[in-house]
């Protein structure tokens, strides 16, 4: 009897058998990671192949009459400021409320209080929809008034504030509301995990309480708190139904947050003309779920290698 085949213990294993369960769970994972990459490279080749029509088709033939990049271009563009609305907001709110949970509040209010957060992730999107057009859509419309007054001079809030409150601020509100549990679950797991050493160290120093958590906590999740902004961020880039509920569409480019000329996203926009559309219009569509798909890709290798380079910091 070889030695490899006798366990710390003095007990006897079988190699033939573990080397197999070895090949058959490494094949097994292989497999799962080739899944993956052929599944990701489908759908590339599906929306390329699909929108090859309208990328190569002359300007009036596509809706609109001016060109794809004409017609994608406002909706990136309202993606874009609408998932940047949701991703300032909901940051630094899950990252209070993690930090809240996990450091702060004493068992019997952050167990509830956990439970309650991860909960908003079950709630359908049409539901926050919903509540942003009935809700928080009309009580929004005094404070975007008073930020149209005071502080108009800033392009975000120069006004006309809307009557309706159906604006990219409120849209941006919603999906903040919405990533909120999936950042605050990641942040606040990592959050768990930091060696308890470290911050009785820091304590046994001298540190207060904040300070603490500054040097030791925010350090080791660090890494964490970027992968759940990019995890959100991806959540926002595709949301479709909050925000075609709640955006009033008129097209328009345009960093005026108050008012209601508003751009749509991809997603929204993709949802509510498809069902109507057909033949080149339908092409085009998809070229547009292309942009969306190569902005979500990029925005992810992005987060990715900021990571790997905290990680190595």
């Amino acid at each position: 009897m070889s030695v490899a085949e006798i366990d710390p213990r003095g007990r006897r294993f079988g190699r033939k058998g573990g080397a197999g369960g070895d090949r058959f769970f490494a094949g097994l994972a292989t497999g799962a990671g080739v899944l993956i990459l052929a599944t990701l490279v489908g759908v590339a080749l599906f929306l390329m192949v699909k929108a090859w029509p309208a990328l190569t088709a002359s300007a009036d033939e596509l809706p609109g009459g001016e060109g794809l990049a004409h017609y994608i271009w406002p909706l990136a563009f309202g993606t874009l400021v609408a998932a940047g609305i949701a991703i300032l907001i909901a940051v630094p709110a899950a990252v209070a409320v993690a930090l809240f949970i996990t450091q702060i509040a004493p068992p019997r209010i952050a167990q509830p209080l956990s439970y309650l957060i991860d909960l908003l992730a079950a709630i359908p999107s049409v539901i926050y929809g919903l509540w942003g057009v009935a809700v928080l859509g009309p009580r929004s419309v005094g404070i975007q008034e008073w930020l149209a007054d005071h502080v108009g001079w800033l392009p975000f809030f120069k006004g006309p504030a809307t009557a309706t409150g159906r604006t990219m601020l409120v849209a941006g509100v919603v999906l903040a509301v919405m990533i909120l549990p999936i950042i605050t679950a990641v942040t606040r797991s990592v959050f768990e995990q930091t060696p308890r050493r470290l911050q009785e160290g820091a304590l046994a120093m001298g540190a207060t309480r904040f300070e603490m958590i500054r040097l030791t906590v925010l350090p080791f999740g660090r890494s964490a708190m970027i992968s759940a902004s990019m995890l959100g961020l991806g959540r926002a880039l595709g949301e479709t139904m909050a925000v075609a509920i709640v955006l009033s569409v008129s097209g328009d480019v345009t960093f005026n947050l108050i008012s209601s000329a508003n751009p749509s996203t991809i997603a929204a926009n993709i949802a509510l003309q498809f069902p109507e559309s057909s033949g080149l219009a339908v092409n085009t569509l998809i070229a547009a779920g292309l942009v969306l798909f190569a902005v979500t890709l990029v925005v992810n290798m992005a987060a990715r290698a900021v990571i790997n380079r905290q990680m190595r910091i």
